[in-house]
């Protein structure tokens, strides 16, 4: 479905940018260009990049997240050396 009429921006293409790390209305503007002509689509756009966020969430298993290893020198007690 097209969400934004004046560059042609379908929901479908919204959601790849989000897939593909858009994170706010501002970066897919500045990937898609979307609500950069008359501004109409910004509020389907901004509800798309909610659901679909939650949804992707909610896809990935917490082995796939971005997870960093905790330093031992926040737990002293946990140290190894």
């Amino acid at each position: 479905m097209y969400i934004c009429i004046c560059k042609q921006i379908t929901d479908k293409q919204i959601k790849a940018a989000i897939d593909e790390g858009a994170q706010s209305l501002r970066d897919l503007r500045s990937e898609l260009g979307i609500t950069s002509e008359c501004g109409q689509c910004g509020q389907c756009a901004k509800a798309i990049l909610k659901e679909h966020t939650a949804h992707v969430r909610v896809q990935s298993p917490l082995s796939q997240q971005n997870r960093r290893p905790v330093p031992t020198t926040v737990f002293p007690l946990f140290a190894t050396d």
